[in-house]
């Protein structure tokens, strides 16, 4: 893994840190690849929440192209070959996953918070479309994510002006979860994936996938509905399932393991 990618893992919780804050944590070819060896470090240790975070003034100011000469420049191998694949694992990831984003949040670290389930921002985040002095296009997903929450209209004027949206004015406009004070947002972020860590894990991981069909495959109201019917008879067989039933009935709070169907209870669960 790459020293500027830092995983901790504590009670359940992954924590991973984009760890290059004199470069803004801009992401080199090396850094995208210890960032994918952190998620799956995450994975195969089954934690139940991850947490991702910049150092310093910025979550991820983008690409690091300071030294880059764009007569040769491999921008397929970077954004299809490193880039890309990177977001799909971190969409992908098997469990709840919240991001911090403060400062600067751009380019390919715009792409990070597409690809993460819930992303709180600082209310100063500087969140939009730089590359007008670039001569570049937005990447990363940012195409997606701006058209499908602000319209045709709102994201040409972003991409054409290089305007950049403060974190409390891209939550206004439903670009992302919440926002918080500066220096309270990374303890909110870490607050609320400790308590995804302590919640019924496999029901978190079945409103992901349908979710992700209503986003990707665009699914109408009955077909939606119909997975819908299919995934909660799948989790009456969970023992979180039956936890909280119980738990319910017996006004106490529950005590979730996060196990899949047919799994033992966990040892911590009142019976």
């Amino acid at each position: 893994m790459s020293q500027e990618i830092t995983l901790t893992i504590t009670d359940g919780v992954a924590e991973i840190m984009l760890n290059a804050p004199a470069r803004l944590n801009a992401l080199g070819p090396d850094m995208l690849r210890g960032l994918s060896d952190a998620y799956a470090e995450a994975a195969a240790a089954n934690v139940r929440a991850l947490l991702l975070h910049g150092e310093g003034r910025a979550f991820s100011a983008g690409r690091d192209i300071s030294g880059v000469d764009p007569r040769n420049d491999d921008v397929s191998g970077y954004l299809g070959g490193l880039v890309e694949p990177l977001l799909a694992q971190m969409s992908e990831f098997p469990a709840p996953t919240f991001a911090s984003a403060h400062g600067a949040c751009l380019g390919v670290g715009l792409g990070l918070l597409i690809a993460t389930d819930v992303v709180y921002v600082a209310e100063s985040a500087k969140i939009g479309s730089p590359f007008a002095n670039l001569g570049a296009t937005l990447d990363s997903g940012g195409h997606a994510l701006f058209y499908e929450r602000l319209g045709a209209h709102r994201t040409l004027d972003l991409i054409y002006t290089a305007r950049l949206m403060s974190g409390a004015e891209a939550v206004a406009a439903g670009l992302f979860s919440q926002s918080f004070p500066d220096d309270e947002v990374l303890e909110a972020t870490r607050a609320a994936a400790t308590n995804a860590a302590r919640g019924a894990t496999q029901a978190f991981l079945t409103s992901k996938e349908l979710i992700r069909e209503l986003r990707d495959r665009r699914v109408g109201l009955w077909e939606s509905m119909s997975a819908e019917n299919r995934a909660q008879a799948a989790l009456c067989d969970t023992p979180d399932y039956r936890e909280g039933f119980a738990a319910f009935q017996e006004k106490r709070t529950p005590t979730f393991g996060g196990e899949a169907a047919g799994a033992a209870p966990h040892p911590d669960r009142p019976e």
